[in-house]
């Protein structure tokens, strides 16, 4: 699920439409989700494709995630792309962290085609293919679908146990629900931090720092975590 935001006019009708999201994915009967993680079975066949930007556009790591991860190599974490906000002092925001990913785009972990963090990988990995997000069907009815990659890696159509299913799907909600309020918590942040400072999103600026980062100019990214803007410059 990727979050953008264009104008800050808009950020209260954001957290409705979270909120709501936030809502019916609790709602989501595990039963339907593990329909679909059976139909799908997917198998690992250690391909490491998922582990690289040509199948995967960034891992966000969750609050609860970044501590441990910070105590792994110190450069192991960025800003996550797509920043969703820049006010016009020319300071960009942005909802959390990523992996850092190496000039060859695969991750920072990944070594020989194997994760050297496997029994600590975020849990963004541990569930990999089964996130969910919102989509219409070909009668254009919106519902939960399972996306990443299908057919693309992996094994499919493998053959998983009820138990597993159970698992899988209890990760996917538990992923799901901690994205969609921190996402949430982001927004209410940023509202009250424009507001109490007098600032506002200006897409002219924003654009125009974007351009700057481009061609390896410093800006300065506030990265939202655990309840607070940490400051970097790229």
């Amino acid at each position: 699920m990727e979050l953008v935001i264009v104008a800050k006019s808009s950020i209260e009708e954001q957290i409705l439409d979270l909120r709501k999201e936030l809502h019916d994915l609790l709602e989501f009967p595990i039963e339907k989700l593990c329909e679909i993680i059976k139909e799908v079975g997917f198998e690992c066949d250690m391909c490491s494709k998922c582990c690289t930007s040509d199948f995967n556009d960034h891992i966000f790591i969750l609050d609860q995630e970044v501590p441990r991860i910070r105590n792994l190599p110190s450069d192991a974490l960025e800003p996550a792309p797509y920043f969703e906000f820049c006010d016009n002092t020319g300071t960009f925001y942005v909802s959390g962290y990523a992996l850092r990913t190496k000039e060859d785009g695969s991750c920072i972990f990944l070594e020989g085609g194997r994760c050297n963090i496997y029994e600590h990988r975020p849990l963004i990995c541990k569930l990999y293919p089964y996130m969910l997000h919102r989509e219409a069907d070909h009668c254009g009815k919106m519902d939960w679908r399972q996306i990443s990659g299908l057919n693309e890696h992996g094994v499919y159509h493998s053959e998983i146990t009820d138990e597993e299913c159970i698992r899988i799907a209890n990760l996917t909600i538990d992923y799901e629900t901690a994205y969609l309020e921190h996402q949430i918590c982001f927004l209410e942040k940023v509202n009250e931090h424009f507001k109490k400072q007098n600032l506002k999103h200006i897409q002219s600026i924003y654009d125009r720092m974007m351009r700057k980062l481009s061609k390896g100019e410093k800006v300065r990214v506030m990265v939202y975590c655990n309840g607070r803007f940490e400051k970097h410059y790229l």
